[in-house]
């Protein structure tokens, strides 16, 4: 018999069961009628709140409203599901408690149909519905168990001994540690009978059920497996660790990923691909790969590998054998508490270099951007963003457009990330000496009709920047600042004098990158109250609109977005824009002097009017782009974008 308030193993319900229900099954009422019979919620206040529920123009579970209206706090909801153990389907728990959406359960419910081997909850996780951590946490909370992270060379070898390696792949469980005379087992799924009764015949039922992450249990007894000691890690010799680095060049490289993230945690080792600019966890792996990991990739980068304490970087080229590729990566080791954290920069999956034409401008901003920037003989253009904001991409879209046989093109980057027929591109390397002081003296000495500095990043190469420009070359050039006006903003506080910066800088570009809507499965969108008032907007102000989200989709890999849209706000330095910069002014000031003068068109007004079209999100025009004034009315932005 199970122990007092534990779970019995042996009842039907699973936590991973193979879901019979139907979409519009769930979004049920367990948990409201659990927190009426504890007398938390009464009959009226759920009547209440199902009202609420049909008003909203968003989808939210009833818990969810429960707390908007302070009806329920968290500390009280947790309380109550630690002592009653509701009978529902995984997925149709985690839409109650608000953590997915209806449309998301729908959507793996219909992978599971395709697949009826895999567990809803694996494919919540697989594809991104939900972090595994976050799953565990949830249930350990719902369940009564405890949350272990399982950490290879914390487990006693005695205990591994006991289970038979055939038992091991075949269950997903592994004995953690010994508690009295009862041993401490992690399970992926504690109430799955067959892993139960497994565990139960070698250790006589003698057993304390834990909650463990599926891949942190698989990778202890992989490690197990192949002979790994306490302190060592033999599944950690060169030709695994190899196997290993190129399996997560190659499955990045298929996956579009632009960066990858190794990331040493307190009990694992997480890695994460950055696909259309956002993080998603990727796979987790035993701690104890994570030293001869950073080992493999140092020494491919070239790096010390006998330096743990100070950060370092790095370059690799990594031909595939799968692909026949060859990937071009920037590689940083960044020293954390727990280890060695590493991020690679895959610099050749930008995909094709792309035509001005084709950066995502509306029509009547790029003619401003060519005739008063482009065809401008000298000056400089600025390109501003953070990073992966695609500079680059629009940089060499500009440099590929004034690219001809009469003219000079010379270029300054750390490192070349495209290569260009007719163009002279320098690759910064310190380590021999090719500094970018060093290049940048000699670069105006190579009699240059255009000069591409990769990116102003001291006074120095602003100053040099605008040397340039005074003598009569045409620069081209990226910085980090969050919108155009802070670019000039941040210049002057570099210490170049305001009449530099008016008589040489041209036009600042900002930009970001916002995912695009997944054009197989897009639904309309309806904004809720809030999200007007927090535009500022009534509904008049977004007449006309196609607003449009993702379902999710086999093609999007169920996020709703693929690829990505060129958000831009073009600051054109005219006459009254000059003199504000040299008559000090505010960054409020020039900027509704530039609003007013040249047409300026904010980061959020080009998000509002690309959402308007369909392209992006408005949600996710409202999360990433910064909102600095009250956007105005749709139809204002479509006459000035000339839309």
């Amino acid at each position: 018999m199970p122990e007092p308030g534990t779970p019995d193993p042996r009842k039907k319900t699973q936590i991973f069961p193979a879901a019979k229900s139907s979409p519009a099954s769930h979004g049920g009422e367990g948990i409201a009628r659990l927190l009426i019979e504890q007398g938390l919620i009464t009959e009226e206040q759920l009547t209440y709140t199902k009202r609420v529920k049909t008003k909203l123009i968003s989808d939210r579970s009833l818990v969810e409203i429960f707390k908007a209206l302070r009806l329920l706090t968290n500390q009280q909801l947790s309380q109550v599901l630690k002592q009653h153990r509701l009978d529902l389907r995984i997925g149709d728990l985690l839409v109650e408690l608000g953590h997915i959406r209806e449309g998301d359960l729908d959507a793996a419910l219909a992978i599971q149909a395709e697949n009826k081997k895999q567990k809803i909850g694996e494919i919540l996780v697989e594809y991104g519905f939900i972090d595994e951590h976050s799953l565990m946490e949830i249930l350990a909370s719902q369940l009564g168990y405890p949350f272990i992270e399982p950490v290879f060379a914390d487990i006693g070898r005695d205990l591994l001994a006991q289970v038979p390696a055939k038992m091991l792949s075949q269950h997903a469980f592994v004995p953690v540690a010994r508690s009295d005379d009862r041993v401490i087992v992690a399970f992926a799924d504690p109430l799955d009978l067959e892993d139960r009764e497994a565990a139960d015949r070698v250790f006589g039922r003698k057993i304390v059920p834990a909650i463990s992450p599926r891949q942190g249990i698989r990778a202890v007894i992989e490690l197990y497996r192949r002979g790994a000691r306490r302190g060592t890690v033999a599944s950690a010799d060169d030709s695994t660790i190899i196997g290993i680095v190129n399996n997560l060049f190659d499955d990045a490289m298929q996956q579009g990923a632009s960066d990858i993230h190794i990331e040493p945690m307190k009990g694992r080792l997480r890695i994460r691909f950055r696909r259309d600019g956002v993080l998603g966890v990727h796979k987790e792996m035993s701690l104890d790969v994570a030293a001869p990991l950073a080992t493999r990739l140092k020494v491919m980068a070239e790096a010390d590998i006998a330096e743990r304490r100070r950060h370092q970087d790095g370059r690799i080229l990594y031909e595939s054998a799968v692909t026949g590729m060859t990937l071009d990566l920037r590689v940083s080791f960044y020293i954390t508490i727990h280890g060695e954290k590493i991020v690679l920069r895959l610099m050749n999956k930008k995909g094709e270099l792309l035509d001005i034409d084709d950066i995502g401008m509306a029509p009547r901003m790029l003619q401003q951007f060519r005739e008063d920037a482009l065809a401008s003989p000298s000056g400089i253009i600025v390109v501003t963003g953070p990073t992966g904001a695609g500079k680059t991409t629009t940089l060499y879209s500009c440099v590929n457009n004034l690219n001809n046989l009469e003219v000079s093109i010379i270029t300054a980057e750390e490192p070349v990330e495209y290569v260009l027929d007719g163009i002279s591109q320098c690759s910064i390397n310190p380590k021999i000496g090719v500094t970018f002081t060093e290049t940048l003296r000699h670069i105006v000495r190579q009699d240059p009709d255009i000069i591409v500095m990769g990116e102003i990043r001291d006074a120095f190469s602003a100053e040099t920047a605008i040397q340039a420009a005074l003598t009569g070359h045409k620069v081209l050039t990226t910085f980090h600042t969050e919108d155009a006006v802070g670019g000039l903003l941040r210049l002057l506080n570099m210490g170049i004098e305001a009449f530099l910066i008016a008589s040489t800088i041209n036009c600042m570009l900002a930009q970001r990158l916002l995912r695009r809507v997944c054009p197989h499965c897009t639904t309309p969108f309806t904004p809720t109250p809030e999200e007007y008032r927090w535009l500022g907007y009534t509904h008049g102000d977004l007449a006309g609109a196609d607003l449009q989200i993702g379902r999710g989709c086999t093609a999007c890999r169920f996020t709703g977005y693929k690829g990505r849209v060129g958000i831009f706000e073009l600051l054109y330095l005219n006459d009254n824009v000059k003199e504000a910069v040299l008559a000090r002014k505010t960054v409020q000031e020039i900027r509704r002097i530039s609003i007013e003068s040249s047409g300026l068109i904010t980061l959020m007004e080009d998000g509002i009017a690309k959402a308007a079209r369909g392209k992006v999100s408005l949600p996710e025009v409202m999360r990433r782009l910064p909102r600095i004034l009250k956007p105005r009315p749709l139809h204002e932005l479509r006459r000035l974008l000339g839309e």
